[in-house]
């Protein structure tokens, strides 16, 4: 038998090493060749060396996959492989009711059970009795599988991963030639390492097929997706596909002075693939020579970036300072993450948002933009340099572990598609002033060293208006302090209005920020269909904020901010918008909102 499904959550997990992550990736990709579309959400364990068979070491992916839009990476998942006692302690109370729950019973064993919490086996007390259970022997039918090739038992362990692959291909209607092709590309020359991949993919697959413990299969269809070229990205990945787009808009040269951090590394990883597109990447010694280094290729004409997470940003505030100062082109991109300080390095907060805001020493107003899935951050972060390119300021872009780690179908756009990027280059030629300025939009020209007739300096001191000879005249301070917030302030004329999902006027309104977008516009289409009156915006633009913002607030007579910190965005708002009254709801554990949270939240407001 067949059951067709609207959609379906997996969650993968066992112990760190035992390729969770791995198999979560390859069906993803898999279900986006399909058709599918799909949000996923990797859930990495914060100690680099946890004990194996510890609930503190294991390692989750969870897919959601759909043939209608898949918002987020779902809230209980229908079915939950575990490869030892500890991921399914962590992990069954995210299981639905009725869920089926695929487990390695070699695995199960009395220490194993001991280890992760347990006072007796949960496969023999009834803690799986409101749940359909697949017992399947895995690490013994992988060992028995490659028997011929005569492994040790630690190297053919390594392949179970890919018997529990196998059985969820059966279990959802899959074909095995995609993977096989992958194992093909990714080992190349190891027939060993592609063979005996394959070999226990097809007994993991043959296994399911022949018990009696499988009643059905799943089959979800397609989705209706628009036309295109897609493929499955993360969202870091989408970030630096989003800078090199607007490098080459821009007709400049990408440099990112970055220091490697969870869980923005991924960036620096990616551009640092792209030499042939004349990308220049620069792994510093620190935050520090990251960012300035970044801004000294500003400097010299290129689109500096730098990378980061919050500990990172908080040592790059100099910088800023001295970027908001020589009005040079900067972006500064914060994957966020718990803290503060080290916190939870792997696991998502919004906590950065008042560093973003506020974090520079003396008037330094800088830009903020955010992210709101992994698919976007391509769009922001081409956004991101185009603000700083065009205005001259550093700008920062928020994004979050959820969005960096996680991934989305994304449908690849034409570069003919994307705006153009306009650079306000001095002309050669013309008597060169530093701080003479557009008289619409208050931004400086650039002069790239080196041009005949542009010899200039710039720098932390505070500079004279248009002459940029170093001054501390009381009143030229007060003016240029003026000047560089009013070109911040001047971005919002070409910002895109503000929208709103749902009723145009009401009860209540939902705003969120950033990458609770998905899960709280999932929740608010759900509520729309049970003929609630509730609506919802999301600001990608934080700073300024766009113009029509006051205008929508005055249609609601409730506005519920929801948010994963203790009320940052709520109170940047009573600041900006003191004649409306903010409700909060709010989440700070490492994890995002669920649908049933957010709905159940609005209910009560309501």
């Amino acid at each position: 038998m067949v059951n067709e499904k609207e959609s379906v959550v997996i969650k993968f997990a066992g112990d760190s090493g035992d390729g969770m992550q791995l198999i979560g990736n390859i069906f993803s990709d898999n279900s986006a060749i399909f058709g599918n579309d799909l949000a996923t959400f990797p859930d990495y364990p914060a100690e680099i060396r946890a004990p194996r068979n510890t609930v503190a070491g294991v390692s989750g992916f969870q897919v959601h996959i759909g043939k209608k839009r898949i918002y987020t990476f779902g809230d209980f998942c229908d079915i939950l492989i575990a490869m030892n006692p500890a991921s399914l302690k962590a992990n069954l109370k995210w299981a639905k009711k009725g869920a089926t729950i695929i487990l390695d019973e070699d695995a199960f064993t009395a220490e194993a059970c001991q280890k992760a919490g347990y006072s007796s086996n949960p496969l023999n007390d009834g803690t799986l009795g409101a749940f359909h259970v697949i017992k399947a022997p895995i690490t013994s039918l992988t060992r028995k599988t490659l028997e011929k090739f005569q492994l040790a038992p630690k190297v053919a362990d390594r392949s179970k991963n890919m018997f529990a692959l196998g059985i969820i291909y059966y279990l959802l209607n899959r074909k095995l030639d995609l993977t096989f092709a992958y194992f093909e590309k990714k080992f190349g020359k190891d027939s060993l390492a592609t063979e005996t991949n394959k070999i226990v993919l097809e007994a993991g697959y043959n296994f399911a097929e022949n018990i009696e413990a499988v009643e059905s299969k799943i089959h979800v269809p397609p989705a209706k997706l628009e036309k295109g070229k897609y493929r499955n990205i993360t969202g870091n990945i989408a970030t630096a596909w989003g800078l090199l787009a607007a490098a080459e808009k821009a007709g400049l040269q990408l440099f990112l002075g970055s220091y490697p951090i969870t869980p923005a590394s991924d960036i620096l990883i990616e551009l640092a693939k792209h030499k042939s597109l004349g990308v220049k990447v620069f792994q510093a010694e620190d935050e520090i020579a990251a960012i300035t280094s970044a801004l000294g290729a500003s400097f010299a004409g290129a689109l500096g970036v730098t990378t980061t997470s919050g500990p990172g940003l908080s040592l790059k505030t100099e910088a800023l300072g001295l970027a908001v100062m020589t009005e040079l082109p900067l972006v500064i991109v914060d994957v966020q993450r718990a803290g503060p300080s080290t916190g939870m390095p792997t696991k998502a907060e919004q906590s950065d948002l008042y560093h973003a805001l506020f974090g520079r020493t003396g008037e330094a107003p800088i830009p903020v933009i955010a992210a709101s899935s992994p698919s976007n951050c391509f769009y922001y972060a081409f956004n991101a340099a185009k603000i700083a390119l065009e205005h001259m300021t550093p700008v920062i872009l928020l994004t979050d572990g959820f969005l960096g780690n996680g991934s989305q179908l994304f449908r690849i756009p034409r570069m003919a598609d994307m705006p153009a990027i306009h650079p306000p280059f001095a002309k050669p030629g013309e008597e060169y002033k530093p701080y003479r300025r557009n008289p619409d939009t208050l931004v400086r020209y650039w002069a790239i060293p080196g041009t005949e007739g542009m010899r200039h300096r710039i720098g932390g001191l505070e500079k004279e208006d248009v002459s940029g000879i170093v001054t501390t005249d009381p009143l030229n301070h007060q003016k240029m302090v003026e000047l560089r917030k009013n070109k911040v302030l001047k971005i919002a004329d070409d910002l895109p209005s503000q929208t709103v999902t749902g009723n145009h006027q009401g009860d209540l309104l939902v705003v969120s920020w950033g990458s609770t977008e998905g899960v709280i516009h999932a929740a608010i289409e759900e509520l729309l269909q049970e003929g609630y009156p509730v609506a919802h915006t999301n600001f990608n633009y934080l700073f300024p904020l766009p113009a029509n913002t006051a205008d929508i607030f005055s249609h609601y007579r409730k506005i519920l901010v929801c948010e994963l910190n203790s009320g940052q965005f709520a109170n940047y708002l009573r600041m900006c918008f003191p004649q409306f009254t903010y409700l909060q709801y709010n989440k700070i554990q490492g994890l995002p909102f669920t649908q049933v949270e957010i709905k159940e939240a609005i209910l009560k407001y309501l």
